[in-house]
């Protein structure tokens, strides 16, 4: 059976799967048929509906609404107040649930306070998606989008810095010394 920790005040509702050494703090709400990784860190007011999926290491911060249709990678970073919709065209009158759509967040992206993730969309490993940022496209990996709508303004490492590319499509992160390499739109950590 996996050992977390739950503040008194938050709910965990039966048949939802949480790892080990995961932390949920103040006030969230942990719905049935939701999977969350070991060592995960749940923060205050947060929900977790049925069927989303978090992996190992996910840091959600406080108030963030994580919805139906979402799952998250390994070492995936939520920052304050970030929102996932499910559904493209919502009315309160029309029952729309079972259609809704698909958010993918590759391994250790992170996306920022305030910003806002449109479903339907992949955000790609190792992104980074700026405060306040409106999703509204796929993401590849290793981009630093912001904004509304959100448009690519360059390229990051795996420890979050921006990446300067050569004249040869070639750049080093700053802290860890590993190089990347740009081709065709794509970046790619070649150690």
């Amino acid at each position: 059976m996996a050992t977390y920790q739950a503040h008194e005040t938050a709910i965990i509702d039966p048949d939802c799967t949480i790892g080990d050494d995961t932390r949920i703090w103040h006030f969230s709400h942990i719905m049935s048929g939701c999977t969350i990784g070991e060592e995960c860190n749940i923060g205050q007011n947060v929900v977790i509906s049925p069927g989303v999926v978090l992996g190992n290491n996910v840091k959600v911060q406080n108030n963030v609404s994580v919805y139906t249709g979402v799952t998250c990678e390994d070492d995936v970073f939520l920052g304050p107040s970030c929102v996932f919709t499910n559904v493209i065209n919502p009315r309160s009158a029309v029952n729309r649930r079972g259609q809704y759509a698909k958010t993918y967040v590759g391994k250790g992206a992170t996306i920022g306070a305030n910003a806002t993730i449109v479903c339907g969309h992949t955000i790609g490993a190792y992104a980074m998606i700026g405060a306040g940022a409106v999703v509204i496209t796929d993401i590849p990996s290793y981009a630093l989008v912001v904004g509304n709508p959100s448009r690519q303004i360059g390229w990051v490492s795996e420890y979050g810095h921006r990446l300067e590319f050569d004249e040869k499509g070639f750049a080093i992160c700053p802290e860890s010394g590993e190089g990347y390499r740009l081709k065709d739109n794509e970046v790619i950590c070649i150690g």
